[in-house]
């Protein structure tokens, strides 16, 4: 192989999938708008249970849009955690939207641990913060993921190693 043409030889392994799930916080989360636009913002986001969490309120046009078309995607980069920049991973698939206290009462500390001390210095401010009548749980069931480490396309760089099932 020349160059870096076939770049799925570099995917992250799943130990280094579940390694920057865990240090990243945010996400860019992606969904269609009525025109067909692609449309994505910034969130923070749980992991749990191979799914990806996120929240926001019933009058975001995302959770319209979402009540019409499930489709959705995120995109998490290593960008800002200690793994380095060139990791990622994006999850396409479908989304469930969830109003139940049962999950509010798992989802609200959890996410709470991740976005204290900002937007509130505590997680109990967090929770209070998140805890509102129009609040929606959002959770990305993955059928499909892309992935990529850039460390492996960088070693194979300086020592001409490439992956199990490529060519040299």
């Amino acid at each position: 192989m020349q160059g870096y043409e076939d770049v799925t030889l570099y995917k992250l392994t799943d130990e280094r999938e579940q390694e920057l799930l865990k240090k990243q916080i945010e996400c860019n989360f992606i969904w269609t708008n009525k025109e067909g636009h692609g449309m994505g913002v910034i969130m923070n986001y749980v992991a749990k249970d191979g799914s990806i969490w996120l929240t926001a309120t019933k009058q975001r046009p995302r959770i319209k849009a979402l009540q019409r078309d499930p489709r959705a995607s995120v995109v998490i980069s290593s960008m800002g955690t200690d793994m380095g920049p060139g990791k990622q991973i994006t999850y396409k698939g479908r989304v469930v939207l969830h109003e139940d206290q049962a999950t509010k009462d798992w989802f609200y500390p959890a996410m709470a641990d991740i976005i204290s001390p900002y937007p509130a210095p505590t997680p109990e401010a967090a929770i209070e913060h998140l805890d509102t009548p129009l609040r929606v749980i959002i959770q990305l069931i993955p059928e499909m993921a892309l992935k990529f480490d850039g460390d492996a396309i960088s070693k194979a760089s300086y020592d001409g190693t490439v992956p199990a099932g490529g060519d040299s």
